[in-house]
Protein backbone atom coordinates (compact mmCIF):
# COMPACT_ATOMS: atom_id res chain seq x y z
CA UNK A 1 0.00 0.00 0.00
CA UNK A 2 1.15 3.41 -0.80
CA UNK A 3 1.44 6.24 1.61
CA UNK A 4 -0.68 9.32 0.98
CA UNK A 5 1.75 12.03 0.13
CA UNK A 6 0.99 15.15 2.35
CA UNK A 7 2.43 18.88 0.46
CA UNK A 8 4.22 19.26 4.54
CA UNK A 9 6.86 21.73 2.86
CA UNK A 10 4.50 24.50 1.95
CA UNK A 11 2.59 24.07 5.55
CA UNK A 12 6.25 24.32 7.10
CA UNK A 13 6.89 27.35 4.78
CA UNK A 14 3.83 28.99 5.79
CA UNK A 15 3.97 28.37 9.62
CA UNK A 16 7.55 29.56 9.35
CA UNK A 17 6.22 32.34 7.53
CA UNK A 18 3.37 33.11 9.79
CA UNK A 19 5.92 33.47 13.04
CA UNK A 20 8.26 35.76 11.35
CA UNK A 21 5.44 38.43 9.81
CA UNK A 22 2.67 37.79 11.05
CA UNK A 23 0.93 37.04 14.35
CA UNK A 24 1.47 39.66 17.07
CA UNK A 25 4.91 40.79 17.74
CA UNK A 26 3.59 41.44 21.68
CA UNK A 27 4.20 38.05 22.04
CA UNK A 28 8.17 37.70 21.84
CA UNK A 29 7.54 40.79 24.96
CA UNK A 30 5.59 38.23 26.80
CA UNK A 31 8.47 35.66 26.60
CA UNK A 32 10.92 38.15 27.54
CA UNK A 33 8.88 39.01 30.41
CA UNK A 34 8.11 35.58 31.37
CA UNK A 35 11.58 34.55 31.38
CA UNK A 36 12.60 37.57 33.45
CA UNK A 37 9.42 37.14 35.85
CA UNK A 38 11.40 33.58 36.26
CA UNK A 39 14.50 34.79 37.01
CA UNK A 40 13.35 37.37 39.72
CA UNK A 41 10.98 34.26 40.98
CA UNK A 42 13.48 31.93 41.45
CA UNK A 43 16.02 34.90 43.51
CA UNK A 44 13.16 35.47 45.65
CA UNK A 45 12.54 31.90 46.51
CA UNK A 46 16.04 31.63 47.11
CA UNK A 47 15.95 34.07 49.51
CA UNK A 48 12.84 32.97 51.49
CA UNK A 49 14.52 29.60 51.97
CA UNK A 50 17.51 31.00 53.14
CA UNK A 51 15.73 33.24 55.63
CA UNK A 52 13.37 30.21 56.64
CA UNK A 53 16.19 28.48 57.39
CA UNK A 54 18.16 31.23 59.59
CA UNK A 55 14.73 31.95 61.36
CA UNK A 56 14.75 28.17 62.38
CA UNK A 57 18.43 28.20 63.50
CA UNK A 58 17.81 30.87 65.75
CA UNK A 59 14.70 29.87 66.99
CA UNK A 60 16.53 26.23 67.87
CA UNK A 61 19.61 28.20 69.16
CA UNK A 62 17.16 30.52 71.34
CA UNK A 63 15.85 27.16 72.66
CA UNK A 64 19.18 26.10 73.23
CA UNK A 65 19.85 29.38 75.34
CA UNK A 66 16.80 29.04 77.39
CA UNK A 67 17.32 25.03 78.56
CA UNK A 68 20.91 26.49 79.79
CA UNK A 69 19.03 29.11 81.30
CA UNK A 70 16.41 26.98 83.37
CA UNK A 71 19.54 24.44 84.07
CA UNK A 72 21.22 27.77 86.02
CA UNK A 73 17.79 28.76 87.47
CA UNK A 74 17.55 25.27 88.96
CA UNK A 75 21.64 25.40 90.13
CA UNK A 76 20.65 28.71 91.83
CA UNK A 77 17.61 27.42 93.42
CA UNK A 78 19.49 24.31 94.96
CA UNK A 79 22.50 26.48 96.77
CA UNK A 80 19.78 28.75 97.48
CA UNK A 81 17.75 25.91 99.54
CA UNK A 82 21.14 24.66 100.92
CA UNK A 83 22.21 28.11 102.07
CA UNK A 84 19.13 28.48 103.94
CA UNK A 85 19.02 24.99 105.34
CA UNK A 86 22.30 25.05 106.36
CA UNK A 87 23.27 27.23 109.83
CA UNK A 88 26.05 29.50 107.79
CA UNK A 89 26.54 30.33 104.23
CA UNK A 90 29.80 30.35 103.58
CA UNK A 91 31.28 33.28 101.15
CA UNK A 92 32.01 31.04 98.43
CA UNK A 93 28.03 29.88 98.33
CA UNK A 94 27.13 33.14 98.38
CA UNK A 95 30.23 34.62 95.55
CA UNK A 96 28.28 31.51 93.64
CA UNK A 97 25.06 32.50 94.15
CA UNK A 98 26.35 35.97 92.86
CA UNK A 99 28.08 34.34 89.75
CA UNK A 100 25.00 32.37 88.85
CA UNK A 101 22.22 35.28 88.76
CA UNK A 102 25.10 36.83 86.50
CA UNK A 103 24.70 34.26 84.08
CA UNK A 104 21.44 34.05 84.07
CA UNK A 105 21.31 36.98 83.28
CA UNK A 106 23.62 37.22 80.54
CA UNK A 107 22.15 33.60 79.10
CA UNK A 108 18.44 35.54 79.47
CA UNK A 109 20.41 38.22 76.87
CA UNK A 110 21.35 35.92 74.62
CA UNK A 111 17.95 33.96 74.17
CA UNK A 112 16.52 36.99 73.96
CA UNK A 113 18.35 37.98 71.02
CA UNK A 114 18.14 34.70 69.46
CA UNK A 115 14.32 35.00 69.36
CA UNK A 116 14.61 38.78 67.96
CA UNK A 117 17.09 37.18 65.07
CA UNK A 118 14.51 34.45 64.12
CA UNK A 119 10.90 36.77 64.26
CA UNK A 120 13.11 39.19 61.89
CA UNK A 121 14.43 36.52 59.67
CA UNK A 122 11.17 34.93 59.55
CA UNK A 123 9.45 38.16 59.03
CA UNK A 124 12.21 38.57 55.86
CA UNK A 125 11.09 35.13 54.49
CA UNK A 126 7.16 36.02 54.80
CA UNK A 127 7.59 39.37 52.29
CA UNK A 128 10.31 37.24 50.20
CA UNK A 129 7.27 34.26 50.00
CA UNK A 130 5.35 37.35 48.54
CA UNK A 131 7.00 38.50 46.23
CA UNK A 132 7.41 34.31 44.91
CA UNK A 133 3.51 34.17 44.63
CA UNK A 134 3.15 37.44 42.84
CA UNK A 135 5.81 36.27 40.39
CA UNK A 136 4.39 33.16 40.06
CA UNK A 137 0.78 34.85 39.24
CA UNK A 138 1.99 37.01 36.81
CA UNK A 139 4.13 34.29 34.78
CA UNK A 140 0.46 31.81 34.74
CA UNK A 141 -1.35 34.77 33.55
CA UNK A 142 1.45 35.37 30.75
CA UNK A 143 0.79 32.12 30.02
CA UNK A 144 -3.33 32.83 29.29
CA UNK A 145 -2.07 35.72 27.80
CA UNK A 146 0.16 34.14 25.33
CA UNK A 147 -2.39 31.02 24.47
CA UNK A 148 -5.69 33.18 24.37
CA UNK A 149 -3.51 35.92 22.17
CA UNK A 150 -5.20 39.05 24.48
CA UNK A 151 -3.01 41.54 25.42
CA UNK A 152 -4.72 42.61 28.78
CA UNK A 153 -3.73 39.50 30.08
CA UNK A 154 -0.46 40.29 29.51
CA UNK A 155 -0.52 43.48 31.04
CA UNK A 156 -2.68 42.00 34.09
CA UNK A 157 0.49 40.24 34.31
CA UNK A 158 2.56 42.96 34.67
CA UNK A 159 0.88 44.39 37.23
CA UNK A 160 1.50 41.11 39.36
CA UNK A 161 4.96 41.09 38.17
CA UNK A 162 5.27 44.75 39.45
CA UNK A 163 3.51 43.38 42.57
CA UNK A 164 6.47 40.78 43.33
CA UNK A 165 9.20 43.45 42.13
CA UNK A 166 7.86 45.61 45.18
CA UNK A 167 7.71 42.71 47.22
CA UNK A 168 11.31 41.43 46.29
CA UNK A 169 12.41 45.21 46.79
CA UNK A 170 10.80 45.53 50.47
CA UNK A 171 12.39 42.57 51.50
CA UNK A 172 15.95 43.44 49.79
CA UNK A 173 15.98 46.51 51.81
CA UNK A 174 14.84 44.50 55.48
CA UNK A 175 17.63 42.41 54.55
Amino acid sequence: MEEAEVPLEHLQEEIHHHAEHGGTPWISWVALSTAVLAVLAAIAGLLSGSHANEAMMNQIEASDQWGYYQAKSIKASVLEATMTLASSATAQDKEKAEKYQEEQAEIKREAEHKQADAKANFHKHEVFARSVTMFQIAIAIAAISALTSKQRFWIVSLVFGGAGVVFLALGWVAH
